[in-house]
């Protein structure tokens, strides 16, 4: 679904992404952990056409189309949706409102008809009951005095409303406590499945408690340094990047930390 291959990139002539390769299979969940400063919001951000940054090298092909040739409202159509580390507020639009626009924008955008009102709001309750948002902020601007958990339920409600083929969650799961971490974690799962992927992009393994990936990558220096299987996230809890920079086997890892 997606194939990155030696991708460069980087803003204001410094160069963040050096040579970064990975492929996403349909169905597979990855997650991409690293140390802050190491590429991974920028990874997100390129990915999704987001932000000011600079392609001066590589590819991305999502599907087998060029990623990086598309604006982003055409990478949303296509079914790439990303999920803010800092969920941003928009004063003076309504919640629902802003939903409902989006939806029928990325219809619009795919040659569907728009969905009416009656059918949006039995589609919007479905989805309401399925985070736990509170209804009163639907009638709010959006993230507009929001709490951290709130803005974070308000993302997993627009993934779960778009239903993509490939989100990407930046961090999704920073400042969350253990019931907003697990609406994240439900949210995941219950989109989970084999025409769908996931790219969650984490410092440490709360998350992954509770949404279990197929592949772990840790990302160091604008490249991916390690990937393995799950096992890797338990890894670096227990260890640190600083082994994992070196390519060290599982095995190699264990024994470092046994050794402690």
């Amino acid at each position: 679904m997606l194939a990155v291959q030696n991708l460069h990139a980087g803003i204001s002539g410094k160069e963040i992404l050096r040579g970064l390769s990975m492929d996403v299979q349909a169905g597979q969940v990855h997650a991409v952990m690293g140390p802050n400063g190491s590429g991974k919001s920028t990874l997100a951000h390129v990915l999704a056409g987001r932000g000011p940054y600079e392609v001066t090298g590589g590819q991305a092909l999502f599907d087998g189309a060029d990623l990086l040739g598309m604006a982003p409202e055409e990478r949303a159509a296509a079914g790439l949706f990303l999920a803010f580390q800092h969920p941003v507020e928009i004063p003076g639009v309504a919640n629902m409102y802003f939903l409902r626009t989006a939806l029928n924008s990325l219809r619009h955008q795919r040659g569907q008809s728009e969905v009416s009102p009656g059918e949006f709001l039995r589609q919007l309750e479905d989805k309401v009951s399925q985070v736990g948002l509170d209804r009163t902020l639907l009638q709010r601007s959006v993230n507009e005095g929001f709490s951290g958990g709130e803005k974070k339920r308000n993302e997993v409600l627009q993934m779960a409303l778009f239903e993509p083929r490939l989100a990407i969650l930046d961090e999704t799961d920073s400042g969350l406590d253990i019931d907003a971490l697990r609406v994240v974690a439900d949210g995941v799962e219950a989109l989970r499945g084999p025409q769908r992927a996931f790219v969650i992009i984490t410092h440490h393994q709360r998350l992954l408690e509770y949404v279990r990936p197929d592949r772990v990558h840790v990302l160091s220096g604008g490249r991916i340094v390690r990937s393995a299987g799950p096992e890797l996230a338990s890894e670096l809890e227990a260890n640190g990047y600083g082994e994992a920079r070196t390519g060290r086997s599982t095995d190699e890892l264990a024994r470092a930390g046994a050794s402690r």
